[in-house]
């Protein structure tokens, strides 16, 4: 599966949209980070414990764009973006959508 946020995939032609594709995660806030993050709030820094929390939401919502695309026969998504989005109190949703096409090499 080629995955892009181009409009285009040089080198390629698009033969065939197929349409908006998309997948997406909720994912809530743990205890343990909660804490974490407290306490960096107090000294500063990096809130390690939401970077990867983001990222497996990322990769996830990324995965479920790529199965829907896949039903569909399409062998691109171009020009993917993403969206979050809260939920309630202390949980996100992290969408991820694009464009599914076929594409062909020239």
């Amino acid at each position: 599966m080629i995955l892009s946020t181009l409009e285009q995939l040089p080198g390629n032609r698009i033969t065939e949209h197929l349409g908006l594709v998309h997948g997406s995660t909720v994912k809530a806030k743990h205890v343990g980070r909660d804490l974490m993050a407290s306490l960096k709030n107090i000294v500063g820094g990096e809130l390690v414990g939401y970077t990867e929390l983001l990222n497996e939401a990322r990769e996830e919502s990324i995965k479920r764009m790529i199965a829907e695309a896949e039903s569909i026969g399409a062998n691109a998504v171009i020009n993917i973006r993403f969206s979050t989005s809260s939920i309630t109190s202390g949980a996100a949703e992290l969408l991820a959508y694009g464009s599914a096409v076929k594409v062909e090499n020239g």
